[in-house]
């Protein structure tokens, strides 16, 4: 392959995620401007949101890339059916990658809002308690963490059975679920926090 056609190759497989992830981050940007009543509602939540969107990123890139050197490797199957043994438990090795992303995920979010929490009280800036911000980013890191996994476990999949570098697909993938899914559980979090008497 010439390196005019390895580059055309490049876009058709990217332009299509990359439009993807600018949809995908004005919606995120819309449901984050319509949440003034639960910023208000959650002091300190807004200083968290940028920290919980990043956290999803690096945490599920990450499992991104481990499932697509498997995948060039030789070493995880492209296929659910392969994936799943007939007592539908993962194989050992997707297993893992989706053990450590959802709990690496989970306890970054908890991370994050002690850090917040911590970092607004030195400040002297008005922060809601410890437990709600934390339990906020235990419902939306789980629920975002189980969203995340299974988009990009099926996207990677899917992607490679057809031909396109699944080393492509994740970055876009990530960036775009991950503010999606995100902002929208994070949203879904408070109001669930809010409605327990949490703030």
């Amino acid at each position: 392959m010439s390196v005019r056609e390895v580059a055309a190759q490049a876009y058709r497989e990217a332009l299509p995620a990359l439009a993807t992830s600018v949809v995908g981050g004005l919606f995120a940007g819309v449901v984050l401007g319509g949440m003034r009543a639960e910023l208000r509602a959650v002091p300190g939540l807004l200083v968290l949101v940028p920290a919980l969107l990043a956290t999803r990123g690096n945490v599920y890139g990450s499992l991104g890339a481990r499932l697509s050197t498997g995948l060039h490797q030789g070493l995880v199957e492209p296929a659910f059916d392969s994936a799943f043994d007939s007592a539908l438990n993962l194989d050992d090795r997707v297993t893992a990658a989706v053990a450590a992303a959802l709990g690496n995920g989970i306890l970054a979010s908890l991370f994050a809002s002690v850090v917040a929490f911590l970092v607004l009280q030195l400040l002297g800036e008005p922060v809601a308690p410890l437990a709600t911000l934390l339990a906020i980013a235990l419902v939306a890191g789980l629920l975002s963490g189980v969203a995340l996994t299974v988009a990009v476990v099926s996207v990677v999949f899917a992607g490679f059975r057809r031909g396109y570098n699944p080393d492509t697909l994740v970055g876009p993938l990530v960036t775009t679920t991950g503010d999606v899914f995100g902002i929208s559980f994070l949203l879904l979090a408070v109001r669930f926090v809010l409605a327990l008497g949490g703030a």
